[in-house]
């Protein structure tokens, strides 16, 4: 009988100990447009507080998809405002505890030293250039990218500029990698992808007038956490001095002013673009 107690008071202990352990863990759905700072700050709050963190880069839609399908994550860390949007409508994050981490604005990338001598938008209409976007229902930076053409091209020029275009990303850092692995000569992509690979990778910056708005990056808690104090704490972290420094080094904008000082004039910040159907992949 005590050799059962005994047993018995053991189990329950390593019980406490697993549930206590599976507490101090967070599962992050995140948009890859913040990846390498991300994975840096992730390693950072380990090694601060001993929390288990995993994360699922992806499309911000595609990753809020499955966080969705899942029924699971703490975090939902998309790309722009956009894909938090449709989170809020969907009713599966805490819009009260959304916060803006990040600014960022829509450039053109090239191959460093720009050996296509691309200097413009309207430079990627002409003839024999391989040009990538990312997936705009799926990845934020596509989205982007197709409202700048609407707004900016005629008929014809997007015509010649879709005859360039050779390949729909996956995601922010599949479409900076299409530069790194020379598979293209251009993409509309963000100002920091120069930053993630400065040795083949170069930014040429958009006219002010050709940019609509620029984005950021928020962070909310997902309705599907089991722990909002744990979540809460790796927003506090991000949002801190030593979490800034971390984006700071790959040279993300950490306000609008930022960025506005960097673009030469305000623009609107965030919002929502319905992507239209002739560019949506069947």
């Amino acid at each position: 009988m005590i050799n059962k107690k005994f047993i018995f008071l053991i189990l329950c202990i390593c019980l406490s100990f697993d549930a206590l352990f599976a507490e101090q863990s967070l599962l992050i759905f995140s948009g890859a447009a913040s990846k390498p700072p991300t994975e840096e700050a992730i390693m950072v709050f380990q090694k601060k507080t001993g929390i288990k963190v995993d994360v699922i880069f992806g499309g911000s839609g595609y990753v809020l998809s499955q966080m969705i399908l899942g029924k699971k994550g703490d975090l939902y860390f998309p790309g722009s405002s956009d894909f938090m949007e449709i989170a809020k409508k969907k009713g599966v994050v805490y819009p009260e505890t959304e916060k803006h981490v990040v600014y960022l604005v829509p450039t053109i990338n090239v191959k460093k030293d720009n050996p296509k001598n691309i200097k413009s938008l309207r430079d990627l209409t002409k003839p024999n250039l391989k040009i990538a976007i990312a997936t705009p229902e799926s990845v934020c930076v596509g989205a982007y990218a197709v409202e700048i053409i609407e707004k900016n091209f005629t008929l014809e020029e997007k015509t010649a500029f879709r005859k360039n275009l050779i390949n729909y990303t996956e995601s922010c850092e599949k479409t900076a990698t299409a530069i790194s692995l020379n598979i293209v000569d251009a993409v509309i992509g963000w100002h920091v992808f120069e930053h993630w690979d400065p040795q083949r990778i170069q930014t040429i910056p958009l006219k002010k007038e050709e940019i609509i708005r620029i984005g950021y990056i928020p962070i909310a808690i997902s309705k599907f956490t089991q722990n909002k104090a744990l979540a809460q704490k790796f927003i506090d972290f991000l949002l801190s001095e030593e979490g800034k420094s971390i984006f700071r080094k790959y040279h993300y904008f950490m306000t609008p002013i930022e960025a506005f000082s960097w673009l030469g004039e305000e623009k609107p910040i965030g919002g929502e673009y319905i992507v239209p159907k002739e560019w949506i992949k069947k």
